[in-house]
C-alpha cells in the first residue's frame, strides 16, 4: 500500500509497534527446555492482549500464532512440542493485524549458548538488513533492495537465498509489489514510491541459496541442510531515511 496521510502513517506505526514488542517478549523467552508451542503462545496471547490477531491465522489459516524455525528450517515453521535445546539457531517471525493495518518482523537468535559459525552470521545478516535500510529512497529502484542484499551476502562469505522474498505490506499481510527480491534482477524496473510500504527481509546462508517445503505442508528448509539467518522490518519509503514501523 501507499501510506497517505498522518491517519495510514499511525496505523502502520501502532501494528509495527505490537508486531516488535511480540518479537521482543519471544526472544527474551526462547530459552532452553521451553517448546515452540510455548513460546508461540508468549506472543499470540499478547496480541491478544493488545487488541491485535495472528496475521498468518487471520489471512492463511496457519496453525499457529506465529512462525518459529529451528535450523536447517528458515521460515513458516509451525510452532509444536519441539523442545528447545541450547545452542539452536532458530527464527522467530511476528505478523499481526491491529485496526485494519498490518505489521511483521522477523529475527534469528541461538537459545542458550552460541558458537562462532553463528554469531558472524547473525552478525552478517543483521548488518545486510541495516545497510538496505540505508539505501531504500523514493524515487529509487526496488531492485537496488536486492543488488544490496546479494552484495553484502557474498562480502560477509554467504548466499542470499534465493527462492524467499520481502513483500509489499499494509492493509493486508502480502500486498503489492508482490515480491522484493533478496538477489539482483535487473529486469525488474520497479521503482519505489514516496509512502510505498515494505517489508524487508534479507536471508542469509551458508549453503546454496534454495529452500525446499517439508512435508508438513508449511515449513521451509535449506535444501542443503544449511544454516540460515534473516531479519525484517516493516518500513515506509520517503524521500529521506525510511521510517521503520518494528524497531
Amino acid at each position: 500500500m501507499i501510506a497517505k496521510d498522518e491517519k495510514d502513517i499511525n496505523g502502520l506505526k501502532a501494528a509495527g509497534k505490537v508486531c516488535a514488542q511480540a518479537m521482543r517478549l519471544m526472544m527474551e523467552s526462547a530459552k532452553p527446555g521451553v517448546t515452540t508451542l510455548e513460546l508461540d503462545q508468549i506472543g499470540e496471547n499478547f496480541l491478544k492482549k493488545e487488541g491485535a490477531k495472528s496475521a498468518p491465522r487471520v489471512m492463511y489459516n496457519f496453525p499457529g500464532g506465529t512462525c518459529i524455525s529451528i535450523a536447517p528450517v528458515i521460515a513458516h515453521g509451525i510452532p509444536g512440542e519441539h523442545v528447545l535445546q541450547d545452542g539452536e539457531l532458530i527464527n522467530i517471525d511476528v505478523s499481526a493485524e491491529l485496526n485494519g493495518y498490518f505489521g511483521d518482523t522477523g529475527a534469528s537468535m541461538v537459545v542458550g549458548t552460541s558458537k562462532p559459525e553463528y554469531d558472524k552470521l547473525l552478525e552478517a545478516a543483521k548488518s545486510t538488513l541495516d545497510k538496505v535500510l540505508s539505501v531504500v529512497r523514493a524515487g529509487k529502484p526496488l531492485n537496488l533492495i536486492g543488488k544490496t542484499v546479494q552484495q553484502e551476502a557474498n562480502k560477509y562469505g554467504y548466499n542470499p537465498i534465493f527462492d524467499l522474498t520481502g513483500h509489499g505490506i499494509g492493509r493486508q499481510l502480502h500486498d503489492k509489489p508482490s515480491s522484493v527480491y533478496n538477489f539482483h534482477k535487473p529486469e525488474d524496473r520497479r521503482i519505489m514510491d514516496n509512502g510505498l510500504v515494505l517489508a524487508i527481509e534479507p536471508f542469509l546462508t551458508t549453503g546454496q541459496g534454495h529452500v525446499v517445503e517439508k512435508t508438513d505442508g508449511w515449513s521451509l528448509k535449506t535444501v542443503d541442510n544449511t544454516i540460515a539467518a534473516q531479519f525484517e522490518h516493516t518500513v515506509i519509503v520517503t524521500k529521506g531515511e525510511p521510517i521503520i514501523l518494528t524497531l
